[in-house]
This record gives structure tokens, C-alpha cells and sequence, in this order.
């Protein structure tokens, strides 16, 4: 059975939940930096370097010498460039380590393998896992199915070179946020579906699954906090052209399309309660468990899209970067 939303309400009349306290006031601060609603014709800005956020350095990846950090180069997919990945791995591993396959967010137009990061780093110093961080060509100058081909081609790299990179084959787990955590979500799909590698699990934080971006909380959040239902239309459309919405529109590069979801890797899912991609998030983790599948879903009331990165201290976020650590640990100690 899948599961349909409500009749959206539109403009003023879609209620929305709440924003918590402290995710409204640095909303109020957000709203003179980065509009909620996103164009085409802002993509170049938006990919300039941006000083009050400087990427994360090798020198930060090595933790004190704890990891060691290299960019390699990787096969990509058949007749595509070769991909770049950053690798890091523990220097004190004494026997393989379960890994995380990384892939960055950015709505499919910005970010690179270094975007997000940090808190990936935290759980690898944390657990003792290797990291291998995908840099993917971004859209629209590589659409679909480019971006999630160099994701599976790295992924694949990976499983194939396990052995000289100190990481245990059976252990890795697909992990990413938002565009991320679709791409994530699409690779435990392309696994179970290709059969060239066996996931541990997969970690999605607020992923974006949906090309059809016309759930009621989509609406709800029209002009509102970060990553509205416009900028969501720019980003599928980015990958998607004019098949955005429309009725070819394969899983790999939208999950929520998926019609089998059974046979995926433990999922784990999170979301926040005033964002758009909060009912796109919490159907495809119910459509896991009515087939059969694990996931651990927590929807985190009042958070906005990408809370835990834009307040970092506030109680939710705190409690968000907790659970993801939480359900790792248990999965991979199992």
C-alpha cells in the first residue's frame, strides 16, 4: 500500500507547525541571507565560496593525526570523467573497520565531498570508521543520472578496494542529507537491485526523495524558513528537466518512486517537523516497514530544513546529532 498525503492547502491558508524557539530566531536572522525560495538563475551565486562558511581543511578531516586524509581519484561510471573522492581512514585501525560512504548535500546544485563533513568526521572518531566522501558532478550541467552513477561508481571503488583500504566489505553504510540523503537512499536501491554490494545500512538526514514536491508540507512551507517548494522545484528540475514531476521518472533518481522497497539495508531516517521534505520522509520510512524493512524514523518538532547545521546548539540539534550517533553504533555493533 502506498500512502498519499491530504489535499494540499495553498498560499496563506496552509497551516504549518510551529518553528521551536530557537530555530525561529535564527530563522529571523537566515531570512536577510538566504531566501527561502531559491532560482535557476541564482545557482552561480550560490556556488561561490563563501567566507562565513570556509570548507572543512585536511588538516580538520585528520582529527590530530587520528585520520589520514588523501583525494584520490576513481573509476567512474562506463564512458563518464573519472571521480573524485576524499578518503579518510584510521590510523590506528588494527583490523578492518566498517565504513561510510558519504554523500554531500546541496540540492543537486552546490556542495562538494567536503559539504557536511563534520559531523560525518565525529561519528568516523567516534566509532573508528573509515570515510569515503563523494565529490559528484552537479546538476543541471550533469543531469540524471550522472550525479548518482559517480555516487555507485565510488561506492562500488570502495567494496572492490576494501581490502587495501583496511575496511570491512560486509560494514558499509550509505549516509548523507538532504540531496545527500536521496542519493543515499538511491544507492541502497541500486545495490539491492544490481547485487554488486551488500550494505550495512543507510543513514538518510532529511533526504530529498520526491521530484513530485507536491505533498501538504510542501506547500506549508511555500516562502518559508530554508529549502522551500520553489527552491525544491529548482533543484529536481536541475537534475530532472522537463521530466520533473512527470510520469517516467525512475528511483534512482527520486526514491520516493520506488514501487518495492522491501530487500533495502536498515534504514535510518530523520526530519524535521516544518519543512518541506517532512511527508515525503515520513512515507517512504512507513512504505519500508509495510514491506517488511527496518527504519528508524524521529520527526523533530520545530526543526527547520537543515536545523542541526544552521543551530548547531539548539536542544533538537543536539539530540538529532545524538540519535544518528546512537542508531550507528547499535547497527554496527550487531
Amino acid at each position: 500500500m502506498t500512502l498519499t498525503s491530504p489535499t494540499p492547502a495553498t498560499g496563506a491558508a496552509a497551516a504549518r507547525p510551529p518553528f521551536d524557539p530557537e530555530i525561529a530566531a535564527a530563522l529571523d536572522v537566515l531570512a536577510g541571507l538566504i531566501p527561502p525560495a531559491l532560482t535557476a538563475d541564482m545557482i552561480p551565486l550560490l556556488r561561490q565560496p563563501n567566507p562565513a562558511m570556509p570548507p572543512i581543511t585536511d588538516e580538520e578531516l585528520s582529527r590530530g593525526g587520528t585520520f589520514a586524509v588523501t583525494t584520490r581519484s576513481v573509476p567512474g561510471p562506463e564512458g563518464a570523467p573519472d571521480v573524485e573522492v576524499i578518503v579518510c581512514l584510521p590510523t590506528e585501525a588494527t583490523a578492518p573497520v566498517a565504513a561510510v560512504l558519504h554523500t554531500h548535500g546541496g540540492g543537486m546544485i552546490i556542495g562538494d565531498a567536503r559539504t557536511g563533513l563534520t559531523e560525518v568526521m565525529g561519528w568516523a572518531a567516534e566509532l573508528q570508521l573509515a570515510v569515503v566522501s563523494v565529490n559528484y558532478r552537479l546538476a543541471p550541467e550533469t543531469p540524471h543520472p550522472g550525479p548518482v552513477e559517480d555516487c555507485y561508481a565510488a561506492l562500488l571503488w570502495t567494496a572492490r578496494n576494501a581490502a587495501d583500504l583496511g575496511i570491512d566489505p560486509e560494514r558499509i553504510v550509505v549516509a548523507g542529507a538532504s540531496a545527500g540523503g536521496g542519493l543515499a537512499a538511491a544507492l541502497a536501491l541500486m545495490a539491492r537491485d544490481r547485487g554488486d554490494v551488500s550494505l550495512a545500512g543507510q543513514l538518510l538526514i532529511y533526504p530529498m526523495l520526491d521530484d513530485r514536491n507536491d505533498t501538504l508540507s510542501a506547500h506549508q512551507m511555500r516562502g518559508v524558513g530554508v529549502w522551500d517548494q520553489v527552491s525544491n522545484d529548482t533543484g529536481w528540475t536541475a537534475l530532472l528537466g522537463d521530466r520533473r514531476g512527470g510520469p517516467d521518472v525512475p528511483p534512482y533518481a527520486a526514491p520516493a518512486r520506488a514501487t518495492d522497497l522491501s530487500g533495502l539495508p536498515p534504514a535510518f531516517i530523520d526530519v524535521a517537523s516544518t519543512e518541506t521534505f517532512r511527508d515525503e520522509d515520513v512515507t517512504y520510512a512507513t512504505r519500508i516497514w509495510q514491506a517488511g524493512g527496518v527504519a528508524e524514523l524521529h520527526v523533530w518538532p520545530g526543526g527547520c530544513h537543515g536545523f542541526d547545521t544552521f543551530v548547531p546548539d539548539a536542544r533538537i540539534s543536539r539530540e538529532a546529532r545524538a540519535a544518528r550517533l546512537r542508531w550507528l553504533r547499535q547497527l554496527l555493533a550487531s
